[in-house]
């Protein structure tokens, strides 16, 4: 859901998802608790959110994660973990618990191993890229953090007090527990060589405010080695007992402890899996997910009845496995529709080849189908994409390209589409490199899908046609997409020179933000009232119009800069989006305040806000960009009186 949850650029609608899920994860534990199932993946207790930063495109994990901007990568965090937890005063619903715990985005295994990777970042990345968004969770509320496998400068997540204790618990005032990743603790050891025996690691780690370990089932886990520690004087039995207290305070809070019919959580069970609800939820996530990347001569929406041969190739196609994304749960594929399904209820006779053999790897492609399956077609769908058979946990790609021989498949078309529509659809996660197809006469319209899972055949239909006129595109970009391979630092190099819509100078073939709609809005007026104190949220007004011809969401997308670019802070900063629907000719009133956390910036080892002029900049995109969408961008500005200095925020 992570990566769907932030193309919806909607915190409410994450929310409604994420409490779908909470339900859902607590009915299914109910019913394995009352079977006596103890076994893996039965608690109630969730590895989720996955909050990490996107600093690399290729990156394997980029499916599970939000994007690559802090602010809003936090504020989706929040979002989810409130949905997730429930608001029940006393109880909670399910636990959630961010990760991972810290500055980990790559590699997985190119050029290293994410198991021995130590990530050399510098004091003011680390707390300006990749430290906010835990911040964040950890307001939201959080019942657990888990530490990554890397290293950080040296120290090992999972060993490093800095991060565990000074930063987490000392700043932040995080009264949760630390979970390990599976097997970092043992990693410390075997792979890091950071420590050579499991007393001094379990000390280590402990010490360092580790309090659980998750083992993949060893029979002496690192943990077991805790008394030992004790006994040699290296760990104190107090400090133990301390990081016992978050594990016992969680799990009276998920009613473990009480009489169930005092909780209200525990009335729910399978039954409240898969409801029609929760599935209409889904179709309605998918939907408001899609990313209308092109849309040459407005050739969609499409008018299904203009069309008499239609025809779709491509490894993704009609393929269920590879719609899912990684992480995804055991699901009876009755609930499923692929994109062949899907496009079949539009157009019954539709042709169908996936002409890559084997699957989304495309290492074996037959291109003497294309031309039978295209021949006299007017409309010709593409389903491409990557699929966890080519970007997955433990999987990075080595570049940008279409797998194999995928772009060979699309060429193919081209050359024997003669006049038809064609409409590439893209399945996958980190960026592809489809320039050719951007400024290809012949590719009519791209359409950013990512990986809808269940809902991909019937979310697919409701943007091609916009049906009920509810489905004009809003997705965003939350990741930029590079131009070219020389845009993409060295996957081990953590500084964030060069990387992301925050840092980067040269052009990307689409920017952070982007997507296009079936509608055109314009922005009208924005107006900033500030106040002289330095830290004192800025109150804004901002009045847009739906110019038509459709009614559509909109993604609203605020962007601070600072006027003294010569201090180290980003060339422009997100500090509001939200999605909003708007009826044709309706011009919208939004009101809301723009913390004043988003200008501060970390210098000489601490916290600053300088005096100075702010730039502020709304609309349906960023600013500056060489690829843009048909609306505007307004702009304001504020002045900070006075430099202020702090220890944390």
């Amino acid at each position: 859901m992570a990566m769907t949850g932030v193309l919806i650029y909607s915190p409410q609608l994450l929310y409604d998802v994420a409490s779908a899920i909470g339900k859902e994860v607590r009915g299914k534990h109910n019913d394995y608790v009352k079977a006596g199932n103890y076994s893996s993946r039965t608690g109630a207790s969730c590895f989720s959110p996955v909050i990490n930063i996107v600093r690399d495109s290729r990156w394997g994990r980029i499916q599970e994660t939000y994007g690559e901007d802090p602010f809003m990568n936090g504020k989706l965090a929040e979002s989810y973990i409130n949905g997730l937890q429930g608001n029940d005063s006393r109880f909670v619903q399910a636990t959630g618990g961010c990760k991972h715990f810290d500055v980990h985005g790559g590699p997985e295994d190119i050029p290293s191993s994410r198991f021995s990777f130590d990530a050399q970042v510098s004091e003011r990345d680390w707390r300006m890229t990749f430290l906010p968004a835990f911040r964040q969770c950890v307001r939201a509320g959080t019942f657990s953090v888990m530490c990554s496998y890397n290293r950080i400068n040296g120290v090992p997540a999972c060993a490093n007090g800095k991060l565990l204790t000074e930063i987490l618990r000392n700043e932040w005032n995080f009264t949760g527990y630390v979970v390990s990743d599976e097997e970092a603790l043992e990693n410390i050891i075997s792979k890091h060589h950071y420590l050579n025996n499991s007393v001094d690691t379990a000390a280590a780690c402990v010490n360092a405010g580790c309090n659980l370990e998750l083992s993949p089932n060893l029979l002496q886990p690192v943990y077991l080695s805790i008394v030992d520690a004790v006994m040699q004087g290296k760990l104190s039995e107090d400090l133990v007992r301390e990081r016992v207290k978050p594990l016992f305070y969680t799990r009276m809070r998920l009613g473990e402890f009480d009489p169930p019919e005092n909780n209200t959580y525990t009335k729910l069970s399978n039954a409240d899996v898969e409801t029609p609800e929760h599935q209409a939820l889904a179709i309605e996530a998918a939907s408001k997910s899609f990313v209308l990347l092109k849309n040459q001569n407005h050739v969609l929406p499409l008018n299904a009845d203009a069309f008499k041969t239609v025809a779709i190739v491509g490894p993704m196609a009609h393929n269920y496995s590879q719609i899912f994304g990684d992480y995804t749960p055991l699901q009876d594929r009755s609930f499923t529709k692929t994109p062949l399904q899907g496009l079949q209820t539009l157009f019954p006779g539709i042709k169908y080849q996936a002409a890559c053999l084997d699957g989304t790897q495309c290492t074996s492609y037959n291109p003497q189908v294309i031309p039978e399956v295209v021949a006299g077609a007017d409309l010709i769908f593409v389903a491409l994409g990557t699929g966890t058979a080519v970007e997955a946990e433990g999987h990075d790609r080595p570049n940008l390209e279409l797998p194999g021989h995928q772009k060979d498949l699309i060429l193919d078309v081209l050359k024997y589409s003669g006049n038809a529509r064609v409409i590439l659809l893209l399945f996958n996660a980190g960026p592809l490199n489809v320039t050719f197809a951007d400024e290809s006469e012949q590719v009519d319209a791209i359409l950013e899908c990512f990986f809808p899972a269940q809902a991909t055949g019937d979310a697919l239909v409701n943007v091609l046609i916009n049906k009920g006129g509810n489905y004009s595109p809003a997705g965003r970009l939350p990741i930029t997409w590079p131009k070219y391979e020389w845009q993409l630092p060295p996957m081990v190099n953590y500084s964030m020179e060069g990387r992301t819509y925050r840092y980067m100078l040269s052009d990307p073939v689409y920017p952070f933000g982007y997507g296009l709609s079936y509608s055109n809005f314009t922005y009208d007026l924005l107006a900033v009232v500030s106040y002289t104190q330095p830290k004192a949220d800025v109150e804004v007004g901002l009045f847009f119009t739906n110019q038509g011809p459709v009614d559509s969401d909109e993604v609203v997308q605020c962007y601070i800069s600072w006027q003294n670019q010569s201090l180290p802070v980003p060339q422009r900063q997100l500090v509001y989006f939200n999605r909003v629907n708007v009826k044709v000719g309706v011009q919208v009133h939004l009101s809301f305040n723009v913390s004043w956390e988003s200008w501060t910036f970390w210098d000489n080892g601490q916290w600053v806000i300088q005096a100075g002029i702010m730039n502020i900049y709304c609309g349906g995109q960023q600013p500056f960009q060489k690829k843009s969408v048909p609306s505007n961008v307004i702009d304001d500005s504020f002045e900070i009186y006075s430099t202020v200095y702090m220890d944390k925020i």
